[in-house]
Protein backbone atom coordinates (compact mmCIF):
# COMPACT_ATOMS: atom_id res chain seq x y z
CA UNK A 1 0.00 0.00 0.00
CA UNK A 2 1.02 3.64 -0.39
CA UNK A 3 2.42 5.12 2.81
CA UNK A 4 0.54 8.21 4.00
CA UNK A 5 1.79 10.40 6.83
CA UNK A 6 -1.74 11.00 8.06
CA UNK A 7 -2.13 7.33 9.00
CA UNK A 8 -0.10 7.90 12.17
CA UNK A 9 -2.29 10.84 13.17
CA UNK A 10 -5.45 8.83 12.61
CA UNK A 11 -4.13 5.88 14.62
CA UNK A 12 -3.01 8.08 17.50
CA UNK A 13 -6.33 9.90 17.53
CA UNK A 14 -8.39 6.70 17.61
CA UNK A 15 -6.29 5.41 20.51
CA UNK A 16 -6.32 8.54 22.66
CA UNK A 17 -8.99 11.11 21.78
CA UNK A 18 -12.68 11.16 22.68
CA UNK A 19 -13.47 13.58 19.86
CA UNK A 20 -14.68 12.34 16.48
CA UNK A 21 -12.11 12.94 13.75
CA UNK A 22 -13.33 14.07 10.35
CA UNK A 23 -10.78 13.76 7.55
CA UNK A 24 -11.39 16.53 5.03
CA UNK A 25 -10.00 16.79 1.53
CA UNK A 26 -10.69 16.73 -2.17
CA UNK A 27 -12.06 13.62 -3.83
CA UNK A 28 -9.54 10.94 -4.84
CA UNK A 29 -6.91 11.92 -2.27
CA UNK A 30 -7.14 8.54 -0.50
CA UNK A 31 -9.19 9.42 2.59
CA UNK A 32 -11.42 6.35 2.59
CA UNK A 33 -8.58 3.98 1.82
CA UNK A 34 -6.34 5.10 4.68
CA UNK A 35 -9.19 5.24 7.22
CA UNK A 36 -10.26 1.75 6.17
CA UNK A 37 -6.68 0.49 6.56
CA UNK A 38 -6.17 1.97 10.04
CA UNK A 39 -9.69 1.08 11.20
CA UNK A 40 -9.36 -2.60 10.29
CA UNK A 41 -5.92 -2.68 11.87
CA UNK A 42 -7.08 -1.32 15.23
CA UNK A 43 -10.61 -2.63 15.67
CA UNK A 44 -12.07 -6.11 15.78
CA UNK A 45 -15.35 -4.79 14.35
CA UNK A 46 -15.21 -2.33 11.46
CA UNK A 47 -18.40 -0.88 9.96
CA UNK A 48 -18.28 1.42 6.93
CA UNK A 49 -21.27 3.52 5.90
CA UNK A 50 -20.90 5.32 2.56
CA UNK A 51 -23.39 8.19 2.54
CA UNK A 52 -22.67 9.02 -1.10
CA UNK A 53 -23.77 5.54 -2.16
CA UNK A 54 -26.73 5.69 0.21
CA UNK A 55 -27.80 9.08 -1.18
CA UNK A 56 -27.69 7.75 -4.72
CA UNK A 57 -29.41 4.50 -3.70
CA UNK A 58 -31.70 3.48 -0.82
CA UNK A 59 -31.41 6.75 1.17
CA UNK A 60 -31.58 4.73 4.40
CA UNK A 61 -29.88 7.46 6.45
CA UNK A 62 -31.49 10.52 4.86
CA UNK A 63 -34.08 10.99 7.62
CA UNK A 64 -32.09 9.67 10.58
CA UNK A 65 -32.06 12.32 13.33
CA UNK A 66 -31.80 10.36 16.58
CA UNK A 67 -29.15 7.98 17.87
CA UNK A 68 -31.78 5.29 18.43
CA UNK A 69 -32.88 5.40 14.80
CA UNK A 70 -29.23 5.41 13.75
CA UNK A 71 -28.42 2.30 15.79
CA UNK A 72 -31.47 0.54 14.39
CA UNK A 73 -30.47 1.32 10.81
CA UNK A 74 -26.86 0.21 11.41
CA UNK A 75 -28.08 -3.02 13.01
CA UNK A 76 -29.93 -3.92 9.82
CA UNK A 77 -26.66 -3.57 7.89
CA UNK A 78 -24.04 -4.86 10.33
CA UNK A 79 -25.79 -5.98 13.50
CA UNK A 80 -23.33 -8.81 14.03
CA UNK A 81 -20.45 -6.31 14.25
CA UNK A 82 -21.92 -3.93 16.81
CA UNK A 83 -19.77 -4.55 19.87
CA UNK A 84 -18.68 -1.67 22.09
CA UNK A 85 -16.55 1.49 21.95
CA UNK A 86 -13.34 -0.45 22.53
CA UNK A 87 -13.74 -2.95 19.71
CA UNK A 88 -16.08 -1.30 17.18
CA UNK A 89 -15.31 1.54 14.76
CA UNK A 90 -18.05 3.06 12.61
CA UNK A 91 -16.76 5.02 9.62
CA UNK A 92 -19.13 7.61 8.14
CA UNK A 93 -17.79 8.16 4.63
CA UNK A 94 -18.78 11.25 2.58
CA UNK A 95 -20.61 12.71 5.57
CA UNK A 96 -21.30 15.95 3.71
CA UNK A 97 -24.07 14.18 1.78
CA UNK A 98 -26.19 14.26 4.95
CA UNK A 99 -25.33 17.53 6.74
CA UNK A 100 -27.72 16.80 9.62
CA UNK A 101 -25.23 14.16 10.75
CA UNK A 102 -22.86 16.89 11.92
CA UNK A 103 -25.37 17.66 14.65
CA UNK A 104 -25.94 13.97 15.35
CA UNK A 105 -22.20 13.44 15.89
CA UNK A 106 -22.42 15.34 19.18
CA UNK A 107 -25.01 12.93 20.56
CA UNK A 108 -23.24 9.85 19.22
CA UNK A 109 -20.07 10.99 20.97
CA UNK A 110 -21.89 11.64 24.24
CA UNK A 111 -23.62 8.24 24.08
CA UNK A 112 -20.17 6.64 23.67
CA UNK A 113 -21.51 3.30 22.54
CA UNK A 114 -19.06 2.98 19.64
CA UNK A 115 -15.96 4.71 18.29
CA UNK A 116 -16.52 6.90 15.23
CA UNK A 117 -14.54 8.49 12.42
CA UNK A 118 -15.80 10.36 9.34
CA UNK A 119 -14.58 11.77 6.05
CA UNK A 120 -15.83 14.50 3.74
CA UNK A 121 -14.81 15.65 0.31
CA UNK A 122 -16.69 18.95 0.32
CA UNK A 123 -16.55 19.58 4.02
CA UNK A 124 -15.49 23.21 3.80
CA UNK A 125 -18.47 23.99 1.59
CA UNK A 126 -20.94 22.04 3.72
CA UNK A 127 -19.88 23.40 7.11
CA UNK A 128 -20.44 26.95 5.91
CA UNK A 129 -24.07 26.01 5.27
CA UNK A 130 -24.53 24.00 8.48
CA UNK A 131 -26.44 25.78 11.22
CA UNK A 132 -25.35 23.56 14.12
CA UNK A 133 -21.69 22.52 14.29
CA UNK A 134 -20.96 20.25 17.30
CA UNK A 135 -18.53 22.46 19.22
CA UNK A 136 -16.05 20.39 21.21
CA UNK A 137 -17.09 17.09 19.65
CA UNK A 138 -15.16 16.95 16.38
CA UNK A 139 -11.61 17.41 15.17
CA UNK A 140 -10.98 18.13 11.49
CA UNK A 141 -7.79 16.89 9.85
CA UNK A 142 -6.88 17.95 6.32
CA UNK A 143 -5.66 15.43 3.77
CA UNK A 144 -3.94 16.22 0.48
CA UNK A 145 -2.46 14.28 -2.43
CA UNK A 146 0.85 12.55 -1.74
CA UNK A 147 3.60 15.06 -1.13
CA UNK A 148 7.07 14.48 -2.58
CA UNK A 149 8.32 12.58 0.48
CA UNK A 150 5.39 10.18 0.23
CA UNK A 151 6.05 9.84 -3.51
CA UNK A 152 9.68 8.97 -2.72
CA UNK A 153 8.50 6.26 -0.33
CA UNK A 154 6.21 4.87 -3.02
CA UNK A 155 9.34 4.58 -5.16
CA UNK A 156 11.48 2.71 -2.67
CA UNK A 157 12.79 5.31 -0.21
CA UNK A 158 12.54 4.28 3.44
CA UNK A 159 11.94 6.35 6.57
CA UNK A 160 15.62 6.09 7.48
CA UNK A 161 16.77 7.48 4.13
CA UNK A 162 14.41 10.43 4.40
CA UNK A 163 15.55 11.09 7.98
CA UNK A 164 19.18 11.21 6.82
CA UNK A 165 18.27 13.64 4.02
CA UNK A 166 16.49 15.90 6.50
CA UNK A 167 19.47 15.83 8.87
CA UNK A 168 21.80 16.80 6.04
CA UNK A 169 19.49 19.65 5.08
CA UNK A 170 19.34 20.90 8.68
CA UNK A 171 23.14 20.87 8.82
CA UNK A 172 23.37 22.60 5.43
CA UNK A 173 25.35 19.68 4.03
CA UNK A 174 25.53 19.21 0.25
CA UNK A 175 24.05 15.99 -1.11
CA UNK A 176 26.40 13.74 -3.05
CA UNK A 177 26.01 13.67 -6.82
CA UNK A 178 24.28 10.28 -6.96
CA UNK A 179 21.71 11.27 -4.33
CA UNK A 180 20.98 14.57 -6.03
CA UNK A 181 20.59 12.87 -9.40
CA UNK A 182 18.19 10.32 -7.95
CA UNK A 183 16.09 12.97 -6.19
CA UNK A 184 16.04 15.26 -9.23
CA UNK A 185 14.96 12.40 -11.49
CA UNK A 186 12.12 11.37 -9.17
CA UNK A 187 11.02 14.97 -8.72
CA UNK A 188 10.61 15.35 -12.48
CA UNK A 189 8.56 12.17 -12.51
CA UNK A 190 6.51 13.57 -9.64
CA UNK A 191 5.77 16.60 -11.81
CA UNK A 192 4.30 14.22 -14.40
CA UNK A 193 2.48 11.83 -12.08
CA UNK A 194 1.52 14.10 -9.20
CA UNK A 195 0.32 12.79 -5.87
CA UNK A 196 -3.22 11.52 -6.43
CA UNK A 197 -3.07 7.93 -5.13
CA UNK A 198 -4.60 6.19 -8.15
CA UNK A 199 -2.14 7.94 -10.47
CA UNK A 200 0.85 7.12 -8.25
CA UNK A 201 -0.22 3.50 -7.94
CA UNK A 202 -0.61 3.21 -11.73
CA UNK A 203 2.84 4.74 -12.28
CA UNK A 204 4.57 2.47 -9.75
CA UNK A 205 2.90 -0.65 -11.14
CA UNK A 206 3.01 0.06 -14.88
CA UNK A 207 5.24 3.08 -15.66
CA UNK A 208 2.62 3.78 -18.34
CA UNK A 209 2.01 7.51 -18.85
CA UNK A 210 -1.09 6.84 -20.97
CA UNK A 211 -2.73 5.03 -18.07
CA UNK A 212 -1.69 7.76 -15.63
CA UNK A 213 -3.10 10.49 -17.89
CA UNK A 214 -6.37 8.59 -18.22
CA UNK A 215 -6.70 8.68 -14.43
CA UNK A 216 -5.94 12.42 -14.42
CA UNK A 217 -8.69 13.10 -16.96
CA UNK A 218 -11.21 11.01 -15.03
CA UNK A 219 -10.46 12.86 -11.80
CA UNK A 220 -10.79 16.28 -13.42
CA UNK A 221 -14.19 15.26 -14.83
CA UNK A 222 -15.19 14.09 -11.36
CA UNK A 223 -14.25 17.45 -9.87
CA UNK A 224 -16.47 19.28 -12.35
CA UNK A 225 -19.33 16.81 -11.81
CA UNK A 226 -19.13 17.45 -8.06
CA UNK A 227 -19.71 21.16 -8.65
CA UNK A 228 -22.78 20.27 -10.70
CA UNK A 229 -24.07 18.01 -7.91
CA UNK A 230 -23.59 20.37 -5.00
CA UNK A 231 -24.52 23.71 -6.53
CA UNK A 232 -28.18 24.40 -7.26
CA UNK A 233 -27.62 27.63 -9.21
CA UNK A 234 -26.89 26.68 -12.84
CA UNK A 235 -25.15 30.01 -13.48
CA UNK A 236 -22.78 29.39 -10.58
CA UNK A 237 -21.98 25.91 -11.90
CA UNK A 238 -20.89 27.40 -15.20
CA UNK A 239 -18.77 30.05 -13.50
CA UNK A 240 -17.08 27.48 -11.26
CA UNK A 241 -16.25 25.37 -14.30
CA UNK A 242 -14.99 28.38 -16.22
CA UNK A 243 -12.69 29.53 -13.39
CA UNK A 244 -11.33 26.01 -12.90
CA UNK A 245 -10.61 25.60 -16.61
CA UNK A 246 -8.87 29.01 -16.69
CA UNK A 247 -6.23 27.97 -14.14
CA UNK A 248 -3.62 26.66 -16.64
CA UNK A 249 -3.85 29.73 -18.88
CA UNK A 250 -3.64 32.05 -15.88
CA UNK A 251 -0.48 30.25 -14.80
CA UNK A 252 1.18 31.17 -18.10
CA UNK A 253 0.78 34.89 -17.41
CA UNK A 254 3.56 36.88 -15.86
CA UNK A 255 1.36 37.81 -12.88
CA UNK A 256 -0.48 34.44 -12.80
CA UNK A 257 -3.43 35.83 -10.86
CA UNK A 258 -7.09 35.47 -11.75
CA UNK A 259 -8.33 38.21 -14.09
CA UNK A 260 -11.96 38.48 -13.05
CA UNK A 261 -13.16 40.38 -16.12
CA UNK A 262 -12.25 37.36 -18.26
CA UNK A 263 -14.41 34.88 -16.33
CA UNK A 264 -17.60 35.93 -18.11
CA UNK A 265 -15.99 38.39 -20.51
CA UNK A 266 -17.97 41.21 -18.94
CA UNK A 267 -16.71 44.65 -18.06
CA UNK A 268 -17.29 45.98 -14.57
CA UNK A 269 -17.03 42.61 -12.81
CA UNK A 270 -15.05 42.65 -9.58
CA UNK A 271 -13.47 40.10 -7.28
CA UNK A 272 -16.50 40.35 -4.97
CA UNK A 273 -18.77 39.08 -7.76
CA UNK A 274 -17.09 35.67 -7.65
CA UNK A 275 -16.28 35.11 -3.96
CA UNK A 276 -18.72 32.18 -3.73
CA UNK A 277 -17.17 30.50 -6.75
CA UNK A 278 -13.63 31.01 -5.47
CA UNK A 279 -14.73 29.73 -2.07
CA UNK A 280 -16.19 26.58 -3.60
CA UNK A 281 -13.02 25.76 -5.54
CA UNK A 282 -10.76 26.30 -2.54
CA UNK A 283 -13.03 24.83 0.17
CA UNK A 284 -13.68 21.70 -1.90
CA UNK A 285 -9.93 21.19 -2.13
CA UNK A 286 -9.74 21.00 -5.92
CA UNK A 287 -7.85 24.30 -6.17
CA UNK A 288 -5.25 25.96 -3.99
CA UNK A 289 -5.83 29.65 -3.36
CA UNK A 290 -2.91 32.03 -2.80
CA UNK A 291 -3.96 35.48 -1.58
CA UNK A 292 -1.91 38.60 -2.14
CA UNK A 293 -0.56 40.78 0.66
CA UNK A 294 1.27 44.07 0.23
CA UNK A 295 2.59 44.22 3.79
CA UNK A 296 4.29 41.09 5.08
CA UNK A 297 4.62 40.82 8.83
CA UNK A 298 4.67 37.76 11.06
CA UNK A 299 2.35 35.92 11.47
CA UNK A 300 0.89 36.12 7.99
CA UNK A 301 -2.54 34.99 9.14
CA UNK A 302 -2.97 38.41 10.79
CA UNK A 303 -2.17 40.32 7.61
CA UNK A 304 -5.12 41.75 5.72
CA UNK A 305 -5.04 40.46 2.15
CA UNK A 306 -5.78 42.30 -1.06
CA UNK A 307 -8.54 41.24 -3.43
CA UNK A 308 -6.03 39.52 -5.68
CA UNK A 309 -5.90 35.77 -5.99
CA UNK A 310 -3.78 33.11 -7.64
CA UNK A 311 -5.30 29.66 -8.15
CA UNK A 312 -3.38 26.44 -8.64
CA UNK A 313 -4.61 22.92 -9.30
CA UNK A 314 -4.48 20.82 -6.14
CA UNK A 315 -2.15 18.39 -7.91
CA UNK A 316 0.77 19.09 -10.25
CA UNK A 317 0.08 15.93 -12.26
CA UNK A 318 -3.25 17.37 -13.35
CA UNK A 319 -1.49 20.48 -14.65
CA UNK A 320 1.14 18.61 -16.66
CA UNK A 321 -1.64 16.40 -18.01
CA UNK A 322 -3.44 19.47 -19.37
CA UNK A 323 -0.27 21.17 -20.63
CA UNK A 324 1.68 18.29 -22.15
CA UNK A 325 -0.61 15.25 -22.40
CA UNK A 326 1.42 12.09 -22.97
CA UNK A 327 4.59 13.98 -23.91
CA UNK A 328 6.91 13.18 -21.00
CA UNK A 329 10.04 14.57 -22.66
CA UNK A 330 8.95 18.19 -22.12
CA UNK A 331 9.41 17.68 -18.38
CA UNK A 332 12.00 14.90 -18.12
CA UNK A 333 14.46 16.47 -20.59
CA UNK A 334 14.03 20.07 -19.39
CA UNK A 335 13.56 21.28 -22.96
CA UNK A 336 14.65 24.88 -23.40
CA UNK A 337 11.63 25.62 -25.55
CA UNK A 338 9.27 24.67 -22.68
CA UNK A 339 8.74 27.02 -19.75
CA UNK A 340 8.22 24.92 -16.63
CA UNK A 341 7.68 27.90 -14.36
CA UNK A 342 3.97 27.25 -13.79
CA UNK A 343 4.67 23.55 -13.21
CA UNK A 344 7.32 24.23 -10.57
CA UNK A 345 5.10 26.81 -8.87
CA UNK A 346 2.20 24.38 -8.70
CA UNK A 347 4.42 21.70 -7.16
CA UNK A 348 5.72 24.18 -4.59
CA UNK A 349 2.20 25.38 -3.72
CA UNK A 350 1.09 21.77 -3.35
CA UNK A 351 4.01 20.96 -1.04
CA UNK A 352 3.65 24.04 1.13
CA UNK A 353 -0.07 23.44 1.59
CA UNK A 354 0.46 19.78 2.48
CA UNK A 355 3.10 20.85 5.01
CA UNK A 356 0.67 23.06 6.89
CA UNK A 357 1.32 26.51 5.47
CA UNK A 358 -1.39 29.03 4.64
CA UNK A 359 -0.59 30.26 1.14
CA UNK A 360 0.22 33.91 0.47
CA UNK A 361 2.18 35.82 -2.12
CA UNK A 362 3.69 39.30 -2.05
CA UNK A 363 2.31 41.97 -4.36
CA UNK A 364 3.50 45.51 -3.87
CA UNK A 365 3.44 48.02 -6.73
CA UNK A 366 6.56 49.78 -5.52
CA UNK A 367 8.52 46.80 -4.22
CA UNK A 368 7.66 43.99 -6.63
CA UNK A 369 6.11 40.54 -6.43
CA UNK A 370 7.32 37.35 -4.75
CA UNK A 371 5.79 33.95 -5.54
CA UNK A 372 5.18 32.80 -1.96
CA UNK A 373 5.53 34.00 1.61
CA UNK A 374 5.83 31.59 4.53
CA UNK A 375 6.06 32.10 8.27
CA UNK A 376 9.39 31.35 9.93
CA UNK A 377 8.40 30.25 13.43
CA UNK A 378 12.00 29.98 14.62
CA UNK A 379 12.69 33.69 14.07
CA UNK A 380 9.13 35.10 14.17
CA UNK A 381 9.57 36.59 10.72
CA UNK A 382 8.43 36.01 7.15
CA UNK A 383 10.45 34.23 4.47
CA UNK A 384 10.00 35.24 0.81
CA UNK A 385 10.14 32.26 -1.55
CA UNK A 386 10.75 32.63 -5.28
CA UNK A 387 10.45 29.78 -7.80
CA UNK A 388 12.74 29.91 -10.84
CA UNK A 389 12.75 27.55 -13.81
CA UNK A 390 15.34 29.28 -16.00
CA UNK A 391 19.02 30.16 -15.84
CA UNK A 392 18.38 33.65 -14.46
CA UNK A 393 17.68 32.34 -10.95
CA UNK A 394 20.11 34.81 -9.37
CA UNK A 395 18.00 37.75 -10.58
CA UNK A 396 15.37 38.47 -7.92
CA UNK A 397 15.08 42.17 -7.17
CA UNK A 398 11.81 41.75 -5.24
CA UNK A 399 13.41 39.34 -2.76
CA UNK A 400 16.40 41.66 -2.35
CA UNK A 401 14.08 44.59 -1.64
CA UNK A 402 12.01 42.47 0.74
CA UNK A 403 15.02 41.35 2.77
CA UNK A 404 16.39 44.88 3.00
CA UNK A 405 13.09 46.21 4.37
CA UNK A 406 13.69 46.81 8.08
CA UNK A 407 9.96 46.67 8.84
CA UNK A 408 9.80 43.01 7.77
CA UNK A 409 12.96 41.93 9.63
CA UNK A 410 13.34 38.99 7.24
CA UNK A 411 16.29 36.82 8.17
CA UNK A 412 16.58 35.16 4.77
CA UNK A 413 15.02 34.54 1.40
CA UNK A 414 14.71 31.29 -0.54
CA UNK A 415 15.06 30.72 -4.28
CA UNK A 416 13.94 27.29 -5.49
CA UNK A 417 15.57 26.75 -8.85
CA UNK A 418 16.24 24.21 -11.55
CA UNK A 419 19.70 23.20 -10.43
CA UNK A 420 21.60 20.85 -8.13
CA UNK A 421 23.53 23.07 -5.72
CA UNK A 422 22.46 24.35 -2.31
CA UNK A 423 24.27 27.63 -1.72
CA UNK A 424 23.79 30.85 0.26
CA UNK A 425 24.69 34.37 -0.82
CA UNK A 426 23.72 37.66 0.85
CA UNK A 427 20.98 36.04 2.99
CA UNK A 428 19.44 34.31 -0.04
CA UNK A 429 19.46 30.52 -0.01
CA UNK A 430 19.43 28.83 -3.42
CA UNK A 431 17.97 25.33 -3.27
CA UNK A 432 17.12 22.72 -5.91
CA UNK A 433 13.34 22.88 -6.29
CA UNK A 434 12.83 19.45 -4.75
CA UNK A 435 14.11 20.92 -1.45
CA UNK A 436 10.57 22.16 -0.92
CA UNK A 437 9.99 18.85 0.84
CA UNK A 438 12.11 20.18 3.73
CA UNK A 439 10.03 23.33 4.25
CA UNK A 440 7.58 22.39 6.96
CA UNK A 441 5.85 24.04 9.90
CA UNK A 442 6.81 22.84 13.35
CA UNK A 443 3.21 22.70 14.55
CA UNK A 444 0.39 20.61 13.11
CA UNK A 445 -2.49 22.33 11.34
CA UNK A 446 -5.62 20.93 12.98
CA UNK A 447 -8.97 22.65 13.11
CA UNK A 448 -10.68 21.88 16.40
CA UNK A 449 -14.26 22.74 17.27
Amino acid sequence: MLYRKISGKIEQHLKTSSKIMIVDGARQTGKSYIIRYVGKKLFKNYIELNFEEDFEGPKSFRNIHTIQDFYLQVSMIAGDKMGNADDTLIFLDEIQRYPHFFTLLKFLREDNRFTYIASGSLLGVTLKKTASIPIGSIQIEQMYPLDFEEFLMANGFGHEALAVLKEKYDRSEIFDEATDKRLSDLFRKYLLVGGLPDAVKAYVETNNIVEVRGIHRDIMRLYIEDAIKYENDSRRKLKIRRIYEMIPSNMERQKKRVVVKEIEDKKGKRYENYTDEFDYLISSGIALGVKAVSTATFPLIEVTGKNLLKLYYNDVGLLTSVLYGNNIRAVLDDMESVNLGSVYETAVAQELKAHGYTLHYYDNKKKGEVDFLIDDYDTSSVIPVEVKSGKDYTIHSAINTFISNADYAAKKGIVLYNGNEAIEKNKVFYYPVYYTMFLSKHDEENVIF
